[in-house]
């Protein structure tokens, strides 16, 4: 069964997102790392810049291919997780958790209306 936690929101790029009061953190999809395969390296070059919705915000390395990452809600990139430098492969095992990508501070916090539910995005994914 795949992993679809309710309390997130969900982009079409299959990334997701939490909200923390004026904060989000950003990250891929259980789907997505489970579609990419082992991820070796992740790439996040825009800490300290704001950034719209859908803009990219970074890349993520896998032993077969290299994706692009999509942010989900405009805001500022205030932190990259540090852990991912050491050990990417958290994304694979913890993509939820310990495996969060980057936090943002939110410029419109009500753009995560857009984004789905974790009812539609398992609809999406067909889980």
């Amino acid at each position: 069964m795949m992993n679809v936690p309710a309390n997130l929101r969900y982009s079409k790029d299959h990334e997701w997102l939490r909200i923390e009061g004026d904060f989000a953190y950003i990250g891929i999809t259980h789907f997505a790392q489970g579609e990419l395969g082992d991820i070796v390296f992740v790439d996040i070059p825009t800490e300290g810049e704001t950034m719209d919705a859908e803009e990219v915000f970074g890349s993520v390395e896998a032993v077969k291919t290299v994706s692009d990452l999509f942010l989900p809600i405009g805001g500022e990139i205030v932190e990259v997780n540090p852990a991912l430098d050491a050990a990417p492969e958290t994304v694979n095992s913890d993509a939820y958790g310990e495996g969060w990508m980057v936090k943002i501070k939110m410029t419109d916090p009500s753009e995560a209306d857009q984004l789905m539910d974790a009812e539609a995005y398992a609809a999406l994914i067909g889980a």
